[in-house]
């Protein structure tokens, strides 16, 4: 796993760097005449501020519209095209962080991913985040009213063909973790909620 703490900070090109690695799972290093492929594979968590001060919609925020979007824009189109799952985190008001936490525990997620990820590599031999284009395309597949609305997804949110691939990954995940055999219009809208990028509106 590499998780990147204020993500935006970090140089464009690093950034950008990281592409190739998280689509093929591969980083190849070309020096004078020679060429090497390392194996790269891992898992991406990043993790940013709403605005470069923190505090986006808060009386003390003082950025600017044009200052946010400078920051989210260092954040280029192809690089979150291949993150799956986005989660916008609010901040909690005073009586939520005395509060008791609610919730499942760790353990608890941990045996259900566990089930999953069982499930998975019964069905195909390997885990879904693994899946070829032509394995996507038939393992899974949604139903119809699943596919409707991911076609309509595609209109709005004008999806590319690598993210199209990647929500039906994360639908048949979600799949996997409800325990369905079948991946469903719930399945979906909740993938395509996690692939909305603030600002954008489906």
């Amino acid at each position: 796993m590499l998780f990147l703490d204020e993500l935006p900070e970090f140089e464009r090109r690093v950034l950008e760097a990281l592409r190739e690695p998280l689509e093929s799972g591969h980083i190849r290093v070309a020096r004078a005449a020679h060429r090497v492929d390392f194996p790269a594979r891992f898992q991406l968590v990043a993790a940013m501020n709403p605005c470069p001060c923190g505090y986006l919609g808060a009386a003390r925020c003082r950025c600017t519209p044009d200052q946010v979007a400078r920051y989210r824009g260092k954040l280029s189109g192809p690089l979150l095209d291949r993150i799956d799952m986005t989660i916008e985190v609010p901040a909690l008001a005073e009586g939520e962080l005395q509060g008791k936490a609610e919730g499942e525990s760790s353990a608890a997620v941990q045996q259900r991913v566990a089930v999953a990820r069982a499930a998975q590599v019964a069905r195909q031999g390997k885990p879904n985040s693994r899946l070829a284009t032509k394995e996507i395309d038939r393992l899974c597949a949604p139903d119809e009213t699943g596919a409707q609305l991911l076609k309509q997804a595609i209109a709005r949110l004008n999806l590319s063909a690598r993210a199209y691939h990647r929500v039906l990954k994360v639908a048949r995940t979600l799949a996997d973790l409800a325990g369905a055999e079948r991946v469903t219009s719930a399945h979906v809208a909740e993938a395509i909620h996690y692939r909305r990028i603030a600002g954008t509106d489906f």
